[in-house]
């Protein structure tokens, strides 16, 4: 019979889980590799010397095959846990350039915040796992990160 069905035990499935974290962190957009003034000229209020902080919310996606015994890609509770590591610990209620070795020389813009968290949950997830991370800055700035 053409096609598969539900019960044809040969037929793998791939699915997507999807785990939402937020937390609160303020930054400074600012590049060691540009003047005051461009600075000022490029990032514009986000180069307020002081900061500003926002409450980031992260979704971390993961692909895989749906395991036939336990019926899940990864186990949540694991997902969970990678995410209170790489995300949680080192970045809520966190200055990102100061408290984060990673933007001493690199500049926390959201696209780099996402390059960042990918770099980190791929070193704590199983291989081959991480699919995407998408950061919601605030409700209309929004940046997907894949690993290219």
């Amino acid at each position: 019979m053409a096609g598969s069905s539900a019960n044809d035990s040969a037929a793998e499935r791939i699915g997507y889980i999807t785990r939402v974290q937020s937390f609160s962190a303020c930054h400074r957009l600012h590049s060691l590799h540009l003047s005051d003034g461009e600075n000022e000229k490029v990032y514009g209020k986000c180069n307020n010397p002081y900061g500003h902080g926002h409450n980031y919310k992260v979704e971390v996606t993961v692909r895989g095959k749906i395991d036939r015994i336990t019926g899940m890609v990864m186990n949540l509770t694991d997902l969970k846990r990678c995410i209170e590591e790489v995300i949680m610990v080192p970045l809520d209620h966190k200055n990102l350039d100061k408290d984060v070795p990673y933007f001493a020389s690199v500049v926390s813009t959201t696209e780099n915040l996402a390059v960042y968290i990918w770099d980190n949950m791929v070193k704590a997830l199983p291989p081959n796992l991480l699919y995407e991370i998408k950061i919601y800055e605030t409700d209309k700035n929004i940046v997907i990160y894949r690993g290219e």
